[in-house]
């Protein structure tokens, strides 16, 4: 099943992490309210999260047992090449921090295990490497626990969500949070174990979103739900990173999958869609672009005002992203997920 209309969402998301790692002196960190929410964009990498672990249920439903090797394998083909050509793209222009140490953290997925080290190389990375826990526990989550309908699941799901958002929240009060640019900071805000509530509680909204499955007109809810995220950006100094936004969040995705509306009709025109399927490549590109484009203005044009690189770096990283996506992403993941890999007996 293909929900097609949420596919634009992922853009939406990515897009506002990309102006969030932007300079703040750019023009839309100039307009009050506008900036709050900007501010806390990288919430939008919570979305992802929670996004993930629905899809994950919606594209496995049917399936009476997951092939652990199959699903590793497409897992592999679908997010590695491109986090690959992230981290070959920043060669450009950061080679210096190309140590034996950093290399092998980064392509291992190990980087957001090791608070002081989670933004090593190209550090959007740090988020695919939690993605890498989510995927090694999707099978034995959905073969052990899911299909068995086990009634008690929710209950437990809720209850590490809940236990994830006390600690976070009151971790940052404590004294031993010591601000940004600390290991401390690193731990609280990548840790893979503090996102995993937020992939689980996404597998909880797609187990209801199968069961309960109701097309109907929910625009008005869905617009009222986006005002309330960004209203929460803006006047609730709480720390959403680590998963709080689901309460918003998968009322979101669970509305625009079953919506029937207008709102549906817009994100499933084609252009938009494909903004979606792009949006992984601006995601995890968007960084070694950015430092590639800067040098290139700043030391061959002279041009150093960020309203005018912001204004030339979003097509070119949208040019570059469909172009990674159509060159790489797509040919390698369909030959990748081709590649049979053969079982040995076990005697």
């Amino acid at each position: 099943m293909k929900i097609t209309q949420i596919t634009f969402t992922r853009f939406i998301a990515a897009l506002a992490i990309v102006v969030s790692h932007f300079k703040k002196d750019l023009f839309l960190y100039k307009i009050n309210y506008l900036s709050d929410i900007f501010l806390k964009a990288n919430v939008g990498v919570s979305y992802f999260f929670i996004l993930s672990g629905f899809i994950m249920i919606v594209a496995y439903h049917k399936k009476e047992k997951i092939d652990y090797t199959n699903f590793y394998k497409n897992r592999f083909a679908r997010i590695y090449p491109l986090y690959v050509a992230g981290m070959l793209l920043l060669l450009f222009t950061r080679y210096s921090g190309f140590s034996f140490y950093n290399v092998f953290l980064y392509l291992s997925g190990l980087q957001s295990w090791v608070p002081g080290d989670v933004m090593v190389l190209n550090f959007p990375g740090w988020s695919i490497s939690v993605e890498f826990l989510f995927y090694l526990l999707f099978p034995f989550l959905y073969n052990y626990l899911y299909i068995r309908g086990n009634k008690h699941i929710w209950v437990i799901i809720i209850l590490i969500w809940l236990g994830t958002q006390i600690f976070s929240n009151l971790y940052i009060i404590s004294s031993a949070y010591k601000g940004p640019h600390t290991v401390s900071y690193e731990f609280i805000h990548y840790f893979p174990l503090l996102h995993l509530n937020e992939f689980l509680v996404g597998n909880l909204a797609g187990i209801l979103f199968m069961k309960n499955f109701r097309p109907r007109n929910y625009d008005g809810m869905i617009i009222l739900l986006f005002t309330a995220v960004l209203l929460a950006l803006i006047f609730i100094p709480l720390n959403f990173h680590n998963g709080l936004m689901a309460v918003l969040f998968i009322p979101v995705i669970y509305l625009i999958s079953c919506n029937n509306g207008a709102l549906t009709k817009l994100f499933s025109w084609k252009p938009l869609e494909y903004l979606g399927e792009i949006s992984y490549a601006v995601y995890i590109v968007h960084i070694p672009v950015l430092y590639i484009l800067r040098k290139i203005l700043w030391e061959s044009l002279e041009i150093y005002k960020s309203d005018t690189v912001f204004l030339i770096y979003i097509p070119c990283l949208l040019l570059v992203s469909a172009f990674l996506y159509e060159a790489a992403e797509k040919p390698l993941r369909n030959y990748l997920k081709k590649v049979k890999i053969r079982k040995k007996p076990y005697f």
